[in-house]
């Protein structure tokens, strides 16, 4: 699922590739993150945008595009029968005087509290500002210095959000970081670590986070205080994930050469600053893995509440080694979010579709129109974590923290299962590859790792059926994909007949993952049940299948296009 090779350390993670002219290029709208020193497995096809049944596809799909977006308006309108069924949903809005969708429970817990959250940024940034001015007299290259500045804000921003809960997540850290020193290099170490970690999350929902009065009624005083945000079990599972990467990097760095100082590096690996593979990678000094520096990086204010994911080796190697993280970037990168955070609101001020699935008021609605109620809220399940992710990676990097970029395509930019997870939450993907996936075999038992991986992130999202038969519809569905790949481009890729085949495949591919997101986020099995009837149970549902199937082959004729305009551009993705 990884290749093995070093990115370039040349690239910038916000660089753009030279351009012939000055004019936009349609492949400049990708989102750029760290490039990897790749020999293109065979030379990239001519350009086919410019031919004769491509125009035909461009046009179509922009007609189709346009369709879909209307199909939900209509619905979404105070003249429409099922409107009085979900109005109660809907809260006051500031675009054009219309009401808003902020039904999303998790979407409203964001937006709500957009203006604290900002703040709180804004003062982190300029009491880390203060630090940095008073540091400045110093002729030390490193920010090893800030790490005590972020426990300290940890600290704060823990009381603040937590109340006294803090002190639960303060020994449950304790006792991660207890067991992985206490073990070393020995694997009952990351055995024990993960064994703990797992039954914690088990624990923290069965027991809804605790109560001090059920350790001892003297302590019931301390439920009282519970902080801004009182269910602090439910963001502790972006906390296990750094406290498995904690352990497993200790447990790698015990048990391998610790990882070059700073005046080696540029002759040990040809570079002044490791690149993001090899901050992942190389392996610290042992003295790196002390106490403070576990439970400063855990506890990062930035990314505590909902990442994007790092490593604890490449959170210290960027204290280590800093990033020149330049103003224009961070700039650059807030400009992208501001524009997405309108577009979100945008859709929820036209399109109550989340209220719409939420009290289930679909009935004589067509196919179609259910199809697009089920497609547009995947989209703002996208929209709504992509700006989540966002928000908290900016706060980062304005900080200096290069997190992963977690959202690198559109959702509706995908059609192989393998890619759409591997520019779904790109974070938490190389965290399952890093630590999950190629610890018990990668590639060597593909179909039960997948299975186990899927597993493992339907349980880590939520202990509920539903997305346990996610997990699973996930795992059985990239069966296809996989023996498709006996059938290769490097064999067939020259056949005239090779691409409509596997744009065949693709709209098979599309539908399925469709399929378990709307099982596992959406309409549930229920609500799928009934989709699924009203599809094959009607002349028009058939219909509708029949026309979606023709908009999927032309939209993935447009993918495959697009992947190959990126690769005569230099840029190889695996998604």
């Amino acid at each position: 699922m990884r290749d093995a090779s070093l990115p370039d350390p040349g690239i910038s993670p916000f660089h753009l590739e030279p351009a012939e002219s000055k004019r936009m290029r349609l492949i400049d709208l990708t989102v750029h993150i760290p490039g990897r020193s790749r020999v293109l497995p065979q030379e990239p096809a001519p350009s086919r945008w410019k031919t004769v049944e491509f125009r035909i596809y461009a046009v179509f799909i922009s007609i189709i595009v346009l369709i879909m977006a209307w199909i939900p308006i209509p619905l979404s309108s105070p003249m429409h029968p099922n409107y009085p069924r979900f109005r109660s949903r809907l809260s006051q809005g500031w675009m054009f005087g219309r009401p808003v969708d902020n039904s999303d429970a998790q979407y409203r817990g964001f937006r709500n509290n957009f203006i604290p959250l900002t703040l709180a940024a804004g003062a982190f940034l300029l009491a880390k500002f203060v630090r940095t001015r008073l540091h400045a007299a110093t002729t030390s290259s490193d920010n090893m210095y800030l790490l005590p500045f972020n426990l300290g804000a940890s600290v704060v921003t823990l009381i603040a959000l937590h109340g006294t809960s803090a002190l639960k997540i303060f020994a449950i850290l304790t006792a991660n970081y207890l067991i992985s020193k206490s073990l070393g290099g020995s694997k009952s170490g990351p055995i024990s670590s993960w064994i703990f970690n797992v039954a914690v999350i088990f624990l923290n929902d069965w027991y809804s986070g605790y109560k001090f009065a059920d350790f001892a009624s003297p302590l019931a005083f301390l439920d009282s205080f519970e902080g801004i945000y009182p269910r602090w079990h439910l963001s502790f599972n972006i906390t296990m994930l750094r406290l498995v990467s904690f352990s497993m990097d200790y447990y790698w760095a015990c048990n391998t050469i610790a990882g070059p100082s700073e005046a080696c590096l540029p002759h040990c690996l040809g570079v002044a600053v490791p690149n993001e593979n090899q901050r992942q990678t190389l392996a610290h000094p042992e003295v790196m893995y002390s106490y403070q520096n576990y439970l400063s990086y855990a506890l990062y204010p930035p990314l505590y509440l909902a990442g994007p994911i790092l490593s604890f080796n490449d959170y210290i190697w960027q204290h280590r080694k800093p990033l020149n993280i330049t103003r224009s970037t961070v700039f650059g990168y807030a400009t992208r979010f501001i524009i997405s955070l309108l577009t979100m609101e945008f859709i929820l001020h036209f399109m109550y579709v989340v209220a719409i699935k939420d009290t289930k008021a679909w009935m004589g609605d067509t196919p179609a129109q259910i199809a697009m109620i089920g497609f547009w809220n995947l989209i703002i399940v996208w929209l709504k974590l992509m700006l989540i992710w966002r928000f908290f990676r900016l706060w980062a990097l304005a900080a200096g923290i290069e997190a992963p970029e977690n959202m690198i395509r559109c959702m509706a930019n995908n059609y192989s299962v393998f890619g759409f997870w591997r520019s779904w939450h790109r974070s938490y993907n190389l965290w399952l590859i890093r630590y999950i996936y190629i610890p018990v075999g990668g590639t060597n038992n593909k179909i039960l790792n997948t299975l186990l991986v899927f597993t493992f992130v339907a349980l880590w999202h939520d202990l509920t059926f539903r997305l346990l038969a996610w997990g699973w519809l996930v795992s059985l569905f990239i069966v296809p994909e996989l023996a498709a790949r006996f059938y290769s481009s490097s064999q067939y890729g020259h056949e005239p007949w090779y691409r409509h085949v596997c744009a065949l495949g693709a709209v098979l591919n599309i539908l399925m993952m469709m399929a378990a997101n709307l099982v596992g986020f959406v309409l549930g099995l229920d609500g799928m049940k009934f989709f699924v009837q009203q599809l094959f149970g009607t002349g028009e549902g058939l219909r509708f299948l029949v026309g979606a199937s023709v908009c999927l082959f032309a939209a993935s004729h447009l993918m495959f296009e697009y992947r190959e305009d990126e690769k005569r551009h230099g840029i190889m993705r695996k998604c």
